[in-house]
């Protein structure tokens, strides 16, 4: 059986990664924490121009009719970006609305895939919901069932962030039945999906974040002196930095193996994400703290890009599940 990537998938992420390298650069995340939504039109039509937002859509509504082997690759690339973007909640409500709501999904996933609109989600017990202020239509996981209100029916209020570029607001009010869109075993089995599907897409840019950061960290060791000598040079910062990349190049095939588990519909794709998500987590959450170990006190400072990184780490890893919850998960899989 062969796991690799296609050349397609391969190029696919070259490209996308070459887009983010153009269009996304560290002041466009830091001027995600500023006034105004945070968000960029422009940028969010060029990452539909690609295909990114629609790629779990139907080719008749204009998507790519992909799968998750085909997005988690592009998801690595978001996180080594830091993308400030609402294309995690896009493309999981996009899957959401193709599994669960046929006729909505036919009015809405080609404004998605033209890039004219955008979606937020609210699984589970999600207490605050990312981006919602951007987003044209909220997906609501409620009783059971699921709901989808325009951005016009809700009323958001707004609440701090780690992540200044993630912004988190509080719906309120309770979802109508004018607004559900499906329930019974079709809702249930939609809804479990979309939920491992944003845990294994967050993993997956949290791979990316963690290789970012140790790449970061590596080029600052090679130009921070002390006692005359660079810092990469000393000992404990190089086992700093092989500690992290371990993390990180063990996490990125469990999280390959998930999205493969996720797309080949494998009686066990619960458990291989919840191995992702908590793998994954881990290694961002010590990249991060080996990376401002490296980086010493500057690395605490406001104006140095580490902490756009390392705050998004934090904020992902403890969203759709930490690591404490995935690992619960896979043990009452194993004992029960």
């Amino acid at each position: 059986m062969n796991f690799s990537f296609s050349e397609e998938q391969r190029a696919f992420q070259l490209a996308f990664r070459e887009l983010l390298r153009r269009e996304c650069p560290p002041a466009v995340v830091r001027a995600a924490w500023g006034e105004g939504d945070g968000r960029s039109p422009a940028l969010w039509k060029k990452l539909a121009e690609q295909g990114i937002p629609a790629v779990l859509a139907p080719e008749t509504q204009g998507g790519l009719g992909g799968d998750e082997l085909d997005l988690v690759l592009l998801f690595e690339e978001a996180g080594r970006a830091a993308l400030p973007e609402p294309l995690l909640a896009t493309c999981v409500g996009v899957g959401l609305l193709h599994d669960a709501a046929p006729a909505l999904a036919a009015h809405w996933l080609p404004r998605v895939a033209a890039g004219q609109a955008r979606l937020a989600i609210q699984l589970g017990h999600q207490v605050h919901v990312a981006d919602a202020h951007v987003a044209d239509l909220l997906l609501v996981e409620h009783a059971g069932a699921l709901f989808a209100l325009r951005r016009e029916a809700i009323e958001l209020f707004a609440e701090r962030s780690v992540d200044g570029a993630r912004r988190l607001f509080r719906v309120t009010g309770q979802p109508g039945p004018a607004s559900c869109v499906a329930t019974g075993e079709v809702a249930r089995e939609a809804l479990c999906a979309a939920a491992d599907r944003a845990a294994l897409l967050c993993a997956a840019e949290l791979v990316g974040l963690g290789a970012q950061m140790i790449e970061m960290t590596a080029a600052y060791a090679k130009v921070r002196e002390q006692f005359g000598r660079p810092i990469g040079s000393f000992q404990a910062v190089g086992h700093h930095l092989a500690e992290a990349l371990l993390a990180v190049e063990l996490a990125r095939p469990v999280v390959h193996a998930a999205a493969y588990a996720m797309a080949r519909r494998e009686p066990d794709r619960a458990i291989a994400v919840s191995m992702a998500k908590a793998r994954a987590s881990d290694a961002a959450t010590l990249s991060a703290r080996m990376a401002l170990q490296c980086h010493g006190a500057i690395g605490y400072s406001f104006e140095h890009d580490l902490h756009l990184w390392m705050k998004r780490a934090w904020a992902l890893a403890a969203s759709f599940g930490d690591a404490a919850c995935h690992r619960a998960r896979i043990g009452r899989h194993l004992f029960d």
